[in-house]
This record gives structure tokens, C-alpha cells and sequence, in this order.
């Protein structure tokens, strides 16, 4: 299930106290499924149930529980995770929703049976990079593609947008590229990520080598699936290490992701540090490095509006919880109006245009 020698030290404290460690293979309203060393048992989470939802007990958590013999059992506390894939919830509220814990893999399935959104793809991958795992995309349904040169064209597009990421294509009802998947992910732990229909429960079975989840049929109309997968699932891999299964997520908004997003787009990263200002937004600003290399067809402009969108999305995210942040853009937004009037008279001959001073 993972457990290593750093586990064991993080541990070390509760084992004096007589408590037994495990991992969490299933929540479900309070309840949750701990793997421990002598089986899996169903204990409590009302010990640590705190008021921050991102320390809620999640798949994939290292817990310590009540030994053997104790009834009702209890999780008593969380150790402390190495990494959280985490996205924004679609309350109002400013809270973020913890799908996976200690994941080695951030495993993005996409579909080849409907139209390929490249910009979902980067969305993941953002997420996936902050999470501190190793993302992979993997493009399922790949015999819904027989033409191999439309297939090649298709892994270089999520290539050009995955810059740094294993991309693989599979066919799981066949077995085609899972043995390659698999090796890839090794003997650590994996989360499988996707909408529904993207054959996630399919390439779960295939991986774990049974039908240990329920598969239901894409609609004919648009190829989207149903809900088949209602919980997270922590399933073990028959070559080692372990796979969590996921619903399908709608909706994935970023969650503080600064950092996954400019790995993400590290070519624009790259590309901006010839910029002229050291704080171009990539728009108007003179001595753009960045708009130059879309002139010059270095880089996609959808890669650039996606970048962009992305970027004031996770700004405006951090900000709903920071108060200094709000000012911040706030105080961007009233420059950049600034410069457009300025930009605007110096094209009417009314005065020369030049770009506000850095914050």
C-alpha cells in the first residue's frame, strides 16, 4: 500500500500510544475503510473532523486507528500528507476539495471518442503539477482512431500542450498500451483523473487486471458517460503499488496553482523573460517577448489565451482568501486602465504612452 520507512518514522509517536497505522482506501459519510496490517476495518473519522476542509480524512491518507479488539474504531489523527490533488469546490464559498493524498501519478484520461478540449487537458496538468505528482495523460479509446497518422497528429497536439509529460495512447477493453502505463506508473500510488466517459473504470480494470469496477455504456449522441464511479477507491496493482479511482469531475477549477501553471506553460514562462517589463501581462505592453513569438508562429495564440485564463482564474481564486492579493489586482487593474487611456492619446497625437512604473 506504500508504506515506507518514512511513514514508519512519522508514525514512530502513535505506535508508543498503542495505536495502529493504515491507509485510507474508502470514504463515506464519517466512515471510512483503513487497510491495516491485519486487514481492512471500517473506523470513525468524528475524532478528526476539523474546521479547515483540507485536512478532511481522503483517500489515500496515512491514519492512525485504534488497535485490534476496540469498538466502535476511530481514526485518531492524519499523518502528515506529501502531497494533495486539489481543486476549487463549486461552492461560493473559498474552499478548495482534497480528491487524492500522497499520489506518486496524477493519471489524466482523456477521450479519443469526442473532440479533444486542449484546454481541459492543461487545467489537469495544472492541478496535477501543484499537487506535487508526476502527471500523465493518457488519450483512451485509441481504436476509435484507426488512422494511425491522424492518431499521431492527434498525441502531438496534447504533446504541444503538455510540455515535460509522459502522453500514451491506450485501449483498454483490448489491453493495448496498458502494459506500457503500468510500468510507467510502477509501484507507487496513482490517482485516475477524468470526466465521465473518458474510460476511466475500464482502464482501472484493465491495470488491476479484474473487473473490480462497474463500466456503463458512453451515449451514442455526445460520448459522454454516466456517473459509474461514485466514490474514491484505493485498489492494489498486481505489479505493485496502487491505483485511486475517481468520479467524473465536471467541473475543475484551479486551486491556488500558480506554480502547475507555469509549469504548464513553461515555454511562455520561458519566452517571458525577454520581455522589456519584468510585470508584462502579454497584452499591449511595448518590448513583449511573448506576443513577438506569436507573430513570429514560436507559439500557438490558443496556448497563449489559455495561459492567460488561467492565470486570472487562479489569481482571482487566491484573492477571494487574501486580502492583500485583492488589492493587488485591484491596483493592477486601475494601471492597466491607466495605460490603455495613455496608449489610447498617444495615438491620437495627445502625448507619448509610457508604461507605469513596477509595484
Amino acid at each position: 500500500m506504500g508504506w515506507d520507512e518514512g511513514w514508519e518514522a512519522e508514525f514512530a509517536p502513535h505506535a508508543e500510544q498503542g495505536l495502529v497505522p493504515g491507509r485510507v482506501v474508502r470514504v463515506d459519510r464519517g466512515l471510512c475503510d483503513v487497510v491495516t496490517p491485519t486487514g481492512t476495518v471500517r473506523a470513525d473519522t468524528e475524532f478528526v473532523v476539523p474546521r479547515d476542509p483540507m485536512k478532511v480524512v481522503c483517500t489515500g491518507d496515512w491514519v492512525a486507528v485504534d488497535p485490534d479488539g476496540s469498538d466502535p474504531r476511530y481514526v485518531r489523527t492524519l499523518l502528515p500528507r506529501r502531497t494533495a490533488f486539489v481543486r476549487s469546490t463549486s461552492s461560493k464559498r473559498s474552499e478548495g476539495q482534497i480528491l487524492a493524498a500522497n499520489v506518486d501519478h496524477a493519471v489524466v484520461a482523456m477521450s479519443l471518442a469526442v473532440e479533444l478540449d486542449l484546454g481541459r487537458v492543461e487545467r489537469f496538468l495544472a492541478l496535477a503539477w501543484e499537487s506535487g505528482a508526476q502527471p500523465v495523460v493518457v488519450l483512451t479509446k485509441a481504436d476509435l482512431v484507426p488512422d494511425p497518422v491522424a492518431l499521431s497528429y492527434l498525441v502531438q497536439d496534447v504533446e504541444t500542450s503538455a510540455p515535460g509529460v509522459p502522453v500514451l495512447t491506450v485501449c483498454a477493453r483490448d489491453g493495448e498500451g496498458v502494459e506500457e502505463l503500468a510500468a510507467l506508473l510502477g509501484r507507487g500510488t496513482s490517482v485516475l483523473l477524468g470526466a465521465s466517459g473518458a474510460g476511466k473504470s475500464t482502464l482501472a480494470n484493465a491495470l488491476v487486471g479484474e473487473d473490480v469496477m462497474d463500466v456503463q455504456a458512453t451515449r451514442d449522441m455526445d460520448g459522454k458517460g454516466r456517473h459509474t464511479t461514485t466514490t474514491r477507491n484505493l485498489l492494489p496493482l498486481p505489479g505493485g503499488g496502487v491505483l485511486i479511482d475517481t468520479p467524473g469531475l465536471r467541473g475543475v477549477g484551479l486551486w491556488d496553482a500558480g506554480g502547475g501553471v507555469g509549469q504548464v506553460f513553461s515555454e511562455i514562462e520561458e519566452f517571458a523573460r525577454g520581455c522589456r517589463f519584468h510585470d508584462c501581462a502579454h497584452e499591449v505592453e511595448p518590448g513583449c517577448a511573448v506576443r513577438a513569438a506569436v507573430d513570429d508562429g514560436e507559439l500557438p495564440l490558443r496556448r497563449l489565451e489559455s495561459y492567460r485564463k488561467l492565470v486570472r482564474e487562479n489569481q482571482w481564486i487566491v484573492a477571494k482568501s487574501d486580502a492583500r492579493m485583492r488589492a493587488d489586482i485591484r491596483q493592477d487593474w486601475k494601471r492597466k486602465q491607466a495605460e490603455g487611456r495613455a496608449a489610447g492619446e498617444a495615438k491620437r497625437g495627445r502625448g507619448s504612452w509610457r508604461p507605469a512604473p513596477p509595484r
